[in-house]
């Protein structure tokens, strides 16, 4: 009876997904064979793995045309969003209804994160020059220590190969959106080389539906480079220097008169040496620095975090066992205001992988030295069981943690004594693939205790309240996800069912829907490659307490690529085909109808 009803699951999640009509994401029904590092820091077939991924490839970037990183993630399962307003102005993504805090954020291997708000600066991270992200759905502080309580997210910019590749494109749409990129990407004599250049800029519309804002429109201007550069010294040796770097300059709303802006800062910096010291042992060692630096005028606010970090992989292969063990140090460090602080983290992670026949066995122990909080340690098993043709089941459990903020402990607000925030993760997994059709279907129940919330004033300085470890909370799901195949057209598709609930007041977690779904519909006709696609979400809460309602909404996208000279593409785009008005954030305005067009001269 259980495996009729799991062999029935792909065709329930496509005709629900087909009744509500969601959007376009990656593929789950991709080669896989096609290899992804994030789930374990080390390259592994897509195959071979018991975690829960997927991965965007650059194809599924490029039709997003200039949109954002957070778009992009929308369309992926499990992943919801809320934005205060336009392009540039903060960003939440929520992985299976983690909070934004709760998702470690990787650029080419680079840890970003924000000491002041906790988590990345989704708005501050350029979607024109990245070529690819692939998404661990789960905690995985066994493999990357604080931080990864809902998951991972790994974006990997360009890296050049072959003969000399010049590329410049420019793009136009309404609200005088306008985009111009140029680079260059290539390899010869042991070298390879990409260098990418982006400037985007909008005249935007008005970030806030309240009368006591600014009526003004809030334009967004970004520039941003990406450049990786490396050297094969011979066949055991590789020498990698990477960069991503952006300047974001955007309005926002705070007051009737002022004209406010916000600026974002960023930059990725990662310098590695990939060696294979025989046919089995191979090591990485990186030196990274990221920096996310953020500031509003003329209001007088600036937060600048800055973290260092050292790995040293190593990787030992044996027929069907793989060993690895790295050593650790991240370096933290927040200026705010009259916050001048910083902590270290020295870590030894140990893992071991099982690829034998049908059963697959992944398993993680690391212990996190921290200057401040002492020893975490934080563990993981997982076991897949490819028990009939075409179809496997995976189990996983896993714990994890994450340290306070610098500014959580020793703002005006922030409390000395808080500790680290705590989850146990489980999760069940069943899936199929044949040729270009599969489904996947994931339930899991994640429980997060010494959950920080901002509480009532006491023991800070501030009268307005205080963080503290007052909460806990408790992820789970179902997520439903499917690709098939019908006559010319190309489908794929997802629905979540989950309950991200606040156990302490037995509420929903603010911004996060119960119900949401994604559908896409791609084929090619009279020379164009047309792609349709949909996301759906139920209502949710803006606040804890769960009374300010957020309504659901569905939104549709168009987008048609075509050659229109010899190396020459256009890719034409509709946002929200139907000018939905509807909002992620009580007050805060999203985008109308978008028309975007856009032409790229890339010669072969």
């Amino acid at each position: 009876m259980a495996l009729a009803v799991a062999a029935a699951l792909p065709f329930f999640a496509l005709s629900v997904q087909a009744q509500q009509a969601p959007s376009g994401q990656e593929t789950e029904g991709k080669n896989l064979q096609e290899m992804v590092v994030t789930a374990n820091r080390i390259a592994q077939p897509l195959s071979d793995l018991v975690a829960d991924m997927s991965i965007i490839d650059s194809q599924t970037i490029a039709k997003q045309g200039p949109g954002s990183v957070a778009d992009v993630l929308a369309r992926v399962p499990g992943i919801q969003i809320s934005r205060n307003g336009g392009p540039g102005t903060t960003t939440s993504v929520f992985l299976r209804g983690a909070d934004s805090r709760f998702t470690a954020v990787y650029v080419d291997g680079v840890r970003m994160d924000s000491q002041s708000t906790g988590g990345a600066s989704w708005q501050s991270i350029p979607l024109a020059l990245i070529d690819r992200i692939e998404v661990l759905r789960g905690p995985a502080a066994a493999v990357y220590g604080s931080d990864a309580m809902g998951g991972v997210v790994q974006i990997f910019t360009k890296k050049g190969e072959g003969p000399a590749q010049p590329y410049v494109g420019l793009g136009f749409g309404n609200r005088g959106t306008f985009t111009a990129e140029a680079g260059i990407s290539g390899g010869a004599e042991g070298w390879d080389y990409a260098l990418g250049l982006n400037r985007s800029q909008t005249d935007g519309f008005n970030a806030r539906t309240v009368a006591t804002a600014n009526p003004d429109k809030d334009d967004y201007r970004s520039n941003a480079v990406s450049g990786r550069l490396g050297y094969q010294i011979n066949r055991q040796h590789r020498l990698e220097a990477t960069l991503l770097a952006s300047d974001v300059n955007s309005g926002y709303d705070s007051s009737l008169t002022d004209d406010d802006r916000s600026l974002n800062k960023m930059h990725a910096l990662g310098l590695n040496w990939h060696a294979q010291w025989t046919e089995h042992y191979s090591t990485k060692l990186q030196i990274s620095e990221s920096r996310d630096f953020y500031e509003t005028r003329p209001s007088p606010y600036k937060t600048d975090t800055r973290l260092h970090n050292v790995l040293f992989q190593n990787e030992w292969r044996q027929g069907i066992h793989t060993a690895t063990a790295a050593l650790e140090r991240r370096d933290d460090a927040l200026t705010n205001g009259g916050i001048d602080r910083d902590r270290h983290q020295n870590a030894l992670a140990l893992g071991y992988g099982l690829n034998s026949g049908p059963h697959t066995v992944q398993l993680n122990l690391r212990r996190d030295d921290d200057s401040e909080f002492g020893g975490k340690t934080t563990g993981s098993a997982a076991y897949g069981y490819a028990f009939a043709t075409n179809w496997r089941a995976t189990a996983n459990v896993g714990t994890a943690f994450r340290v306070p903020t610098l500014y959580q402990r020793f703002s005006e607000y922030g409390d000395a004594f808080l500790q680290p925030e705590k989850s146990r993760n489980a999760e069940l997994g069943l899936r199929w693939a044949q040729g270009a059709d599969s489904f996947s279907a994931t339930a899991y129940r994640n429980r997060i205790t010494n959950l920080i919330n901002f509480s009532s004033p006491g023991s800070c300085d501030s009268d307005f309240g205080c963080y503290a470890n007052v909460g806990k909370a408790r992820l789970e799901g179902i997520t439903l996800a499917a690709t098939t195949k019908l006559g010319a057209f190309n489908l794929h598709g997802s629905v979540d069912f989950q309950n991200p609930r606040d156990t302490e007041n037995d509420k929903l977690l603010a911004r996060r829907a119960k119900r949401y779904a994604t559908l896409g519909a791609e084929t090619r006709a009279a020379g164009w490659t047309w792609a349709a696609d949909l996301q759906t979400s139920a209502k949710r809460f803006d606040n804890a307490a769960n009374t300010n309602v957020l309504g659901g909404y569905t939104l549709f996208n168009l987008s048609a690529q075509t050659e229109v000279a010899k190396d020459v593409n256009l890719i034409a785009r509709i946002n929200n085909l139907a000018d939905k008005r509807y909002q992620t954030a009580r007050t805060y305005a999203t985008e109308g109808r978008s028309v975007y067009v856009g032409v790229k001269w890339m010669p072969r």
